[in-house]
């Protein structure tokens, strides 16, 4: 079997620098990572692999230090990588880089399963999964918890308001995996040493099929206008009272600041 697993480089979110100018991310300054819940879709793959044999290539779209994640996908368990890097890619919205994963996992066929984290920590749009599995007109399960494949059908327990349910899908087919499905692995010294030998193969948008107006802000119709931090506008009120004394007073201010709105 052949499991893709699409992985994000993003900001860590604790430690990232803003430009209050630009509202942009002073990479320079910001430590990056693997998006949390792309690693649970890797350590989903793996899970599979075991149970069913195969190959496990992971795929990220990114700048040249998001060769960084693939490497850390190699020391986790990933057997190829593969970066799609492009100068005309920067500014790509969910949209377009569904539509740009699409074209490389289709580049990469046969598949039987390509695996996403359900969001990003930095944009947390989740939408690329889903807008993934329109552009290759797959079967797609969102939110899953546990995955099984057995004879060319996948069976997911997913994550639905109030409890779970379980789907299947036909083969090939799309799943993004939500950060509680399973615990990640940590990857062995061995296996570090061996992501680090290991060469990633790059795609730039001529292997794709696809022109720089179609891609980056241009080919987006979503864009960030502004980044900002929230600054607290309100004093907190520290009560030192009774608790039903102190309830009646938490609900009078609540009606007070209501009243001038």
């Amino acid at each position: 079997m052949h499991f893709i697993v699409c992985v994000k480089q993003v900001p860590s979110v604790e430690k990232v620098r803003m430009d209050p100018e630009t509202g942009r991310i002073l990479r320079e300054e910001t430590p990056f990572m693997m998006n949390p819940e792309d690693r649970n879709a890797l350590e989903a793959a793996l899970r599979l692999k075991e149970d069913n044999g195969g190959l496990i290539t992971a795929v990220s779209m990114g700048p040249p230090q998001a060769e960084e994640t693939l490497r850390e996908a190699v020391a986790m368990g990933a057997d190829r990588a593969v970066l799609i890097s492009d100068p005309a890619l920067a500014g790509s919205d969910a949209f377009v880089t569904s539509k740009v994963l699409a074209r490389a996992a289709l580049k990469l066929a046969p598949f039987d399963l390509v695996i996403c984290g359900s969001r990003s920590a930095d944009g947390e749009a989740g939408m690329v999964g889903i807008q993934l599995a329109e552009e290759l007109n797959l079967p797609q399960v969102t939110w899953a918890l546990e995955l099984k494949v057995r004879e060319g059908v996948i069976t997911a327990k997913r994550k639905i308001d109030g409890g779970y349910e379980i789907v299947e899908a036909l083969l090939p087919a799309v799943v993004t995996v939500i950060g509680e499905a399973n615990k990640p692995r940590y990857p062995t010294m061995r296996r570090i040493v061996e992501a680090c030998k290991r060469p990633v193969e790059r795609l730039e948008l001529s292997d794709l099929g696809l022109q720089p107006e179609e891609v980056g802000l241009r080919g987006s119709p979503t864009r960030i206008e502004r980044v900002f931090r929230l600054e607290r506008r309100r004093k907190g009120v520290i009560l030192r009272k009774p608790a039903e004394e102190a309830a009646r007073e938490v609900a009078s201010i609540i009606l007070r600041e209501l009243a001038k709105e």
